[in-house]
């Protein structure tokens, strides 16, 4: 599959991208500093601040996956971000977009989310603020998107292959942790990418 890939060389974007390499899939690996991209993909240099720039890289690809990770101290240009992806994968054709999503905007009772809880920590919630708008941007588009939201702890770790799946509450083992290595992340997404079962939906995953 012919795959595009922004943020490739961040935390989650550099795993994602091994582990579409060891499936076979043909890569165009996207960042701001392609220098840490591997020789054996395509490099593109872009920061997501132009739609033609987008649409003109992703023209032809079988689906576009954002790993973007916004700075931390403007973690709103995200929502730029998106509007800028939304319009870039409708001028391509509307190519499928899956998009690594944040885990504030999941559910840990009926109705309360992660975010609205107060239980996490103060350093994290601008960014969880800013990925829950980003995702009620896709929910309100017409293109045919996914958003992968992580478990609440989600860090380098190991490639197990053994985790769960859900929908919209977070996904917490038997001790109440609630924790994906961004390996295993790695697996579920390609998963996805493979075999469609959340279009223009959000899914999640979780030990």
């Amino acid at each position: 599959m012919n795959v595009v890939l922004y943020g490739a060389t961040g935390n989650s974007g550099s795993r994602i991208l091994k582990e579409l390499v060891s499936r076979g899939h043909s890569v165009t690996a996207i960042a701001r500093n392609t220098s840490k991209i591997p020789t054996e993909v395509t490099a593109k240099q872009d920061d997501l601040s132009d739609v033609n720039t987008i649409a003109s890289l992703i023209s032809g690809a079988s689906a576009v996956i954002s790993a973007y990770n916004p700075p931390p101290d403007d973690t709103d240009a995200l929502i730029g971000v998106t509007e800028r992806q939304i319009a870039a994968v409708k001028k391509a054709g509307n190519i499928r977009l899956i998009v690594v999503g944040g885990a504030g905007s999941l559910e840990v009772a009926p109705g309360v989310t992660l975010l609205a809880s107060g239980h996490l920590p103060a350093p994290y919630v601008p960014l969880a603020t800013s990925h829950g708008k980003a995702l009620d941007m896709l929910r309100a588009s017409d293109i045919n998107w996914t958003y992968f939201s992580p478990a609440a702890f989600f860090q380098p770790g190991e490639r197990t292959g053994k985790f769960r799946l859900g929908n919209d509450e977070l996904v917490s083992d038997a001790d109440r942790q609630s924790r994906i290595s961004m390996e295993d992340y790695a697996i579920a997404i390609v998963d996805e990418l493979e075999i469609p079962t959340h279009e223009r939906a959000r899914f999640t995953i979780g030990y």
